[in-house]
């Protein structure tokens, strides 16, 4: 299929939302067959879908990157932007919305009003996107349209409006589809859309719908509100006019149907998307990072800002929107952030894996450039000279994290270089080496990301991996004041070895170790207090009770002796670590463990389970407040070594509804049990190294 350049008014740039196996992937596919975009109809069960061409996502059978492609329909070109289900990826959603005009909610006609629907809704009104509902799989078994339009028009209003409505056969099962804009019945006959009669036993239920049309279209003009109320019917241009004023103006929502296998109703969603949804030049306002308006257009100067990064064996692809003016080969632009210059050396339209060269890409189009040197995600690139950046994608912080590690020891570098390699294409991800726990510890949105990653690793990289929980970075501390001795003595022929110091351990007032001397009369000379010292620190490093780093310590040396000739750096040194493991047990120690405040946002249905999840971790509640959505935001105080789990526990109480941030606040003393584990844990840990 060759693609040919487009005029801007003549793009639309669709993004497909909706819970996880809601029949995204397989509409795209619906579309792209229908239209010529592709020689056969894929099936995800088959692993053969243009979407989901990932190792990863045919195994599993759901998507879990963003896909793009495009179709030819009417004369128009319409990018489809096929984004993953599941909450692990919403990073891939985020990526798609930064570049798409509008938004189709896709949801299973068994399913209703899912959590995955819920979120799609948010996301897109975050970015005042137009949308539309499709409800698809309508010739399932047990497949019931008109109970999804109702739970739709329940949940958000008269602003949903019908724009298909299934024919059912006496056994209910779904033979063709009603365009209710142009009062058109069609049924498919060989893969091909032939218009059938109305059936006459569906006249009281459509006029019903019929009027929930007309109701929406009048209220998008005055001019079109009095002709309603004067009785006369619409024309069909003045029905499509007032419906794209309504989907431009968020004021109405159309819900269409229809089943991606046999393609029925997707040519009809195709009409509606060609008529009723804005164009680049019409959607979305583009501004700068710092908020200000970016004009854009046709006429303007090279401007681009890549929404995604592929990589794989054969080097990495940058997928980007045109803001303005036109793209070309060879063409050299300036990148916003980093100053580099990048070459556009062949540019692409992407059709999910498949890449096909292009002479030019319009503002408005999406399109796909190899071989960028210093381009990452959400970077502008300018043929304009200090151009600003355009706004970024603002990815969510990871909230679950685990410890990765390789099954063969020694291949610690190697998950280091891959992950790398995979965070150019997910940038939602982190991984930290933990130098107090000797974790390499990876951060994501939830048990399934860390699974793929790792999956990931031994397909693209050779190396199998391991997770495991994190370990929680805890201290000690000690609560009395203790005087000790530490005399370190060796004789072995030559020069000897002497030092001997007596040190006053107290608890101190920072968290870093405070040293003092108060010897007197040159009992200890002044040029080995810094070897005193240099012991003590490197000793705090790991306490008594559970090898944690010892904090809030004051050590005062005070007395002690030396020997003119024995008396070296290193016997002081080792003389004041003698002193702290004589010391530090007999100053009662105790274990403290990492307090964070937890924010958690759930709908009011949630409170009771949310609040007794909280006591079973020993949290200490703070206060609740409304969000701006109607639910409720539960602050407290819980200590983080409970909350490894968190991300998965919240997502099942709360069905997937609920988020949370945690931030570390502050270290306080662990209750004696607690203590008690933690130093029994790390014995076991001991003794396995």
């Amino acid at each position: 299929m060759a693609i040919m350049a487009t005029a801007t008014d003549s793009i639309r740039n669709i993004a497909l939302l909706g819970h996880g196996s809601s029949g995204k992937t397989s509409l795209a596919e619906s579309m792209m067959f229908l239209t010529g975009g592709s020689d056969r109809l894929g099936k995800i069960s088959d692993g053969n879908t243009v979407g989901d061409s990932d190792p990863e996502e045919i195994k599993r059978q759901i998507s879990i990157s963003l896909s793009t492609m495009s179709v030819e329909y009417r004369d128009k070109l319409v990018n489809i932007l096929d984004t993953p289900g599941y909450f692990d990826f919403v990073g891939e959603t985020l990526e798609a919305l930064r570049v798409a005009d509008a938004g189709i909610i896709v949801c299973g006609a068994k399913d209703g009003v899912t959590v995955g629907l819920e979120k799609a809704w948010k996301l897109l009104g975050a970015g005042r996107l137009p949308r539309a509902f499709y409800v698809s799989k309508v010739d399932e078994e047990n497949g019931d349209y008109d109970a999804v339009y109702t739970a739709l028009r329940a949940k958000y209003g008269t602003s949903v409006c019908p724009m298909i409505a299934p024919i059912k056969s006496a056994s209910g099962k779904v033979e063709g589809v009603i365009d209710l804009i142009k009062r058109q019945a069609f049924k498919l006959e060989g893969g091909k859309r032939v218009e059938i009669p109305i059936p006459d036993a569906m006249g009281a239920e459509l006029d019903v719908l019929y009027t929930a049309v007309s109701e929406s279209v009048a209220e998008t003009d005055e001019e079109l509100m009095e002709k309603y109320f004067s009785g006369e019917e619409f024309t069909l241009e003045e029905k499509i006019r007032g419906l794209k004023t309504g989907v431009r103006d968020l004021t109405l929502f159309p819900v269409f149907c229809g089943c991606a296998l046999t393609g029925l109703g997707t040519l009809l969603l195709l009409d509606a998307i060609v008529n009723l949804f804005p164009s680049p030049a019409e959607g979305r306002q583009e501004t700068a990072e710092d908020g200000t308006e970016l004009v854009c257009g046709e006429t303007g100067s090279p401007t681009a800002v890549v929404y995604k990064t592929i990589s794989d064996q054969y080097g990495k692809f940058s997928l980007f929107k045109v803001l303005s003016g036109k793209i070309t080969p060879d063409l050299t632009l300036t990148n916003a952030r980093s100053g580099a210059a990048e070459k556009m050396s062949h540019i692409y339209k992407m059709q999910g894996k498949k890449s096909l060269e292009v002479k030019e890409l319009t503002a408005g189009d999406l399109g796909a450039v190899s071989k960028l040197s210093d381009t990452k995600t959400g970077d502008t690139l300018s043929a304009a000279k200090n151009a600003a950046a355009a706004a970024r994608i603002v990815f969510p912080e990871p909230c679950y994290s685990a410890a990765i590690s390789p099954k063969t020891k020694g291949q610690e570098d190697k998950i280091a270089a891959g992950l790398t390699r995979l965070a150019d294409e997910d940038p939602t991800f982190t991984v930290v080496n933990n130098s107090e726990t000797k974790q390499m510890v990876v951060s994501g949105a939830g048990d399934i990301q860390l699974d793929v990653l790792c999956a990931k690793l031994k397909d693209k990289f050779g190396v199998e991996t391991t997770l495991s929980p994190a370990r929680v970075a805890y201290r000690e501390k000690i609560r009395k004041k203790v005087e000790v001795q530490g005399r370190h003595k060796k004789q072995s022929g030559g020069h000897g070895q002497f030092g001997d110091v007596k040190i006053r351990f107290e608890p101190g007032e920072t968290e870093d170790l405070t040293f003092a001397d108060q010897v007197f009369g040159g009992a200890v000379p002044r040029n080995f207090f810094p070897a005193v010292e240099k012991g003590l620190r490197d000793s705090i490093q790991k306490g008594v009770l559970a090898g944690y780093p010892l904090v809030y310590l004051k050590a005062t040396l005070f007395d002690g002796s030396y020997h003119p000739v024995d008396s070296s750096e290193m016997a002081f040194k080792t003389a004041a670590q003698l002193a702290y493991k004589e010391g530090i047990p007999q100053a009662s120690p105790v274990i403290l463990e990492p307090i964070g405040n937890l924010k958690v946002t759930i709908p009011d249905t949630y409170m009771g389970d949310i609040m007794s999840d909280l006591s079973k971790r020993r949290g200490s509640p703070l206060g609740m407040s409304a969000d701006a959505d109607g639910g409720q935001i539960v602050e407290a105080e819980v200590p983080m070594g409970e909350m490894s789990g968190y991300a998965i526990d919240l997502r099942s109480i709360t069905q997937g509804r609920g988020s949370f941030t945690l931030t570390f606040v502050r270290y306080e003393e662990a209750p004696a049990v607690v203590q008690a584990k933690i130093i029994e844990e790390a014995k076991a840990l001991a003794a396995e190294e």
